[in-house]
């Protein structure tokens, strides 16, 4: 449901506030006028350009910092464990106007198939979700996405729908994106050389620039916009061969791409998602991975900015640090890559 307000100044409660979400989300909401406060343990100081209220606390119990205070919306960006959604609501709820959970397309149950937001969620099968801990999540990724959705679930118990935002994030990329599983790509089309890319060109590709989704959540909350979202772009569907080419438009480069079948990566051990960044193939239980539903969010005023823009910002990014650009970690290290290519031609 969305419910269109005048723009006025929000009392804007951020969780987190200096990951890779939270940063375009402070200075995105400033620069509209919001009143803005973060909440975190303080260990990361960001340079805001307006005043920023930050309050010190930690989700693993030191809540004692959001007590007896109201804000229009709280967006809650890092949690993935459902003990930390219970244990705030109990601090904020009713003390909110609207709370908006940044969740994951993980929280599927399957990806064979094209899903729009109806589609079933990934089961729990632990013992007590509320057990959990970011020690048994780090041990075990495959828990991601049900605790998850169990959050999602934890979320709207607590605030009830009418209260509650839930946006499924796809790949999140962009500008200060520290896993690189994006911003392997434009380093490595910008170094040149012949480039191992993976399958064919076909398959499709979904992710979303950090700045359209901090941008578009701070407007979610400026609209009382609520309900469930799969945030995935672009707004049309394109391939592996039409990302490349992108990132080299915004780069400025003419790649020499080599494209290596699916079978000769699995035979190598080459991992798609990891190994092969954005890629995951377009074929059998992986069909739908790319293929998100995603015509509830532009219809709820999600926007995207190009293609070439993003690549050639996140370049720029990554060039400002030379120790991270000399050790990516995502992607191909340069001498397998090179193994590779020879193995592929052979």
């Amino acid at each position: 449901m969305r419910t269109r307000r005048p723009l006025e100044p929000m009392r804007l409660l951020i969780l987190g506030g200096t990951g890779f979400i939270g940063p375009h989300q402070v200075r995105y909401a400033l620069a509209r006028g919001h009143r803005v406060t973060v909440f975190n343990r303080g260990r990361q100081k960001e340079p805001w350009p307006a005043p920023v209220e930050q309050l010190l606390g930690d989700r693993d119990g030191d809540l004692k910092a959001l007590e007896g205070r109201d804000w229009d919306a709280c967006i809650d960006n890092p949690t993935s464990l459902p003990i930390w959604v219970r244990d705030v609501a109990r601090v904020l709820k009713g003390h909110v106007g609207l709370y908006v959970f940044i969740s994951t397309i993980s929280v599927y149950a399957a990806s064979d198939r094209p899903a729009d937001e109806t589609a079933p969620l990934a089961v729990y099968k632990g013992a007590d979700p509320m057990a959990e801990t970011t020690q048994s999540l780090n041990a075990d990724r495959r828990l991601y996405g049900p605790l998850k959705a169990q959050c999602e679930k934890e979320a709207q118990a607590q605030y009830g729908e009418a209260a509650t935002t839930i946006i499924r994030a796809s790949l999140i990329v962009g500008p200060n994106d520290e896993t690189d599983r994006f911003t392997y790509w434009p380093a490595r089309l910008a170094r040149g050389g012949e480039i191992l890319a993976p399958g064919d060109g076909s398959d499709p590709v979904q992710f979303i620039d950090v700045r359209d989704l901090a941008e578009w959540t701070i407007r979610v909350a400026e609209e009382r916009t609520t309900g469930v979202f799969n945030a995935a772009g672009p707004d049309h569907p394109i391939t592996m061969d039409q990302m490349l080419a992108g990132i080299a438009q915004g780069i400025q480069v003419h790649p020499k791409l080599v494209w290596a079948p699916k079978a000769f990566l699995t035979e190598n051990n080459v991992s798609p998602w990891g190994d092969m960044p954005v890629w995951i193939p377009g074929q059998g239980e992986t069909f739908g991975f790319h293929r998100r539903d995603i015509r509830r969010a532009i219809a709820a005023g999600l926007t995207y900015r190009p293609l070439p823009l993003t690549a050639a910002d996140t370049l720029a990014w990554l060039r400002t640090s030379p120790e991270r650009q000399a050790e990516l970690r995502a992607g191909l290290i340069p001498e397998r890559e090179a193994a590779l290519l020879t193995k592929l031609k052979a």
